[in-house]
């Protein structure tokens, strides 16, 4: 088990050989038949239906100029979760359930699959390894990212996704985070059956992603603490980023985002004055704007956030 609050160790981690074996050695099956098929049915977060008044204000913002071309063209992806009460989440999606080519993003993936070896013992906790999963979130380090990869597997991580616990990709419901090649590096393992996408997402399962992170319920609650402080302190300012330090600078933010030609992505989970919410856009753009279209859509849906009561 992850201590809750680790004091790492300073200790070098596995030479590389030795831990790709140390990190394979429990791995007998193929996933490939999860990976095309249905999850096994079992306990996991499953976001509420859309809330009406959430939803009703989503739909004004994307009928805003800037964002009307975009959502008529099916090139939008949002997801917006009001998770201030664990117990009482308010969901609102546009394209939600479409699964799109996410760039960086599904290196959130990535990190869940390292914690979940960890967790099975495969593989040790040191701060080599943390520090690597920082660069890999914090900075978007591509070389890092298929270091990691190599480390685990890209089957381990497909098992973390398609574990009964998750379900964060799902033939059944439109896929979910897939990561079925490296960042440079490594070739293609397998392209996301649905979309023959490399490294795709949704958004609906990337805000679940977030929900079970700050619900302790990815992995574990002790590896959910630790995937949350490596989702903090973002160094790349740009996007959702952008948008809150200037607008709502006392924004506490965790957060992945990825660009790859004209496909931008962006997920958060944003604290603030006693409020929590979860933001995801999945965007096909060509033009050089895209990041100032995240920027101020996140805060166009902050101000959703803030204008609903709670406590209802």
């Amino acid at each position: 088990m992850i201590p809750h609050r680790i004091v790492l160790s300073g200790v070098a981690g596995l030479p590389l050989v030795a831990a790709l074996v140390a990190a394979t050695l429990c791995v007998k099956e193929d996933v490939h038949a999860q990976a095309v098929g249905a999850a096994t049915a079992a306990t996991t977060v499953v976001l509420p239906s859309k809330d009406p008044s959430l939803q009703r204000g989503l739909d004004q913002v994307l009928a805003e100029p800037r964002y009307r071309a975009l959502r008529d063209e099916r090139r939008l992806s949002v997801a917006l979760v009001d998770i201030t009460d664990h117990d009482r989440l308010v969901y609102a999606g546009v394209e939600d359930d479409r699964m799109r080519y996410a760039a960086s993003l599904p290196k959130i993936a990535i990190l869940a699959g390292v914690f979940d070896q960890i967790e099975r013992g495969n593989l040790e906790y040191t701060s080599e390894l943390r520090a690597k999963m920082e660069r890999m979130i914090r900075n978007s380090d591509n070389a890092i990212s298929s270091e990691l990869i190599r480390l685990v597997g890209f089957q381990n991580i497909a098992r973390t996704l398609q574990d009964p616990r998750h379900q964060l990709y799902d033939r059944r419901r439109g896929g979910g985070l897939w990561v079925g090649r490296g960042f440079g590096g490594l070739g293609v393992w397998r392209r996301d059956p649905i979309a023959n996408t490399s490294h795709g997402a949704t958004a609906r399962q990337v805000a679940r992603f977030f929900v079970m992170v700050e619900r302790g319920e990815l992995v574990s609650p002790s590896a959910s603490s630790q995937m949350k402080e490596i989702l903090s302190d973002p160094a790349i300012h740009h996007k959702f980023v952008l948008g809150l330090e200037e607008a709502r600078p006392r924004s506490v933010i965790y957060r992945k985002s990825g660009t790859w030609q004209n496909y931008h992505a962006d997920a958060a989970l944003v604290e603030r004055d006693g409020r929590t919410y979860i933001a995801v856009v999945l965007l096909e753009s060509p033009t050089r704007s895209s990041g100032g279209v995240l920027a101020s859509l996140i805060v166009r849906m902050d101000q959703l956030i803030f204008r609903a009561p709670t406590g209802t």
